[in-house]
């Protein structure tokens, strides 16, 4: 019985630190889902992996609507949506790897460059490999130094908190399965 104990806590231990490694990205930035945000700059300098959330903050002025495919977000045609949300602190979980297209639902605020693409990548992707050369050396990438840095420690802190609780998780795994 012990051993099972273990194995169900070892388990348990994983999922839980799997959970806190995943990183929430703040659209946007310290900025937010706003017009004056540049978002393919804040995209490109940013690394999205399966499990990882978008969230979403926002006035009531604006919404989010998740678009089907490229077509859809190159012409702004939010008339079949695949989500539509609208509290002002929404969260997308990235469930796979692959390209999700997001818009504001208000009039014109599409066409105005309230867009973004993003393009998720497995979570066993090193995060070095999201910025290419050609978009570090861009002049725009240079202008959302603070976003990056601000995720760059949110992770890091992240992956400290999640691997305390590992450590403590398997511990007390380990100290049940001896009582």
């Amino acid at each position: 019985m012990g051993l099972k104990n273990t194995i169900f806590l070892a388990l348990v231990a994983i999922l839980v630190a799997k959970e806190a490694l995943a990183e929430k990205h703040v659209v946007g930035g310290s900025q937010g889902w706003d017009q004056s945000t540049d978002f393919k700059s804040w995209s490109s300098g940013q690394t999205f992996k399966v499990g990882d959330q978008l969230v979403f903050k926002y006035s009531p002025m604006h919404s989010v609507v998740e678009l089907g495919g490229e077509n859809d977000y190159k012409s702004c045609n939010i008339g079949s949506p695949v989500n539509t949300m609208s509290t002002g602190n929404d969260v997308v979980k990235l469930d796979k790897p692959g390209t999700r297209y997001f818009t504001c639902g208000t009039l014109g605020h599409c066409s105005q460059g309230m867009k973004v693409k993003i393009t998720v990548v497995n979570g066993n992707t090193p995060s070095s490999s999201a910025t290419s050369p050609s978009s570090s050396s861009s002049p725009s990438s240079s202008t959302s130094p603070t976003s990056t840095s601000t995720s760059t420690s949110a992770a890091s802190a992240s992956q400290g908190f999640a691997s305390f609780v590992l450590i403590f998780a398997l511990s007390l795994a380990i100290m049940l399965s001896l009582v």
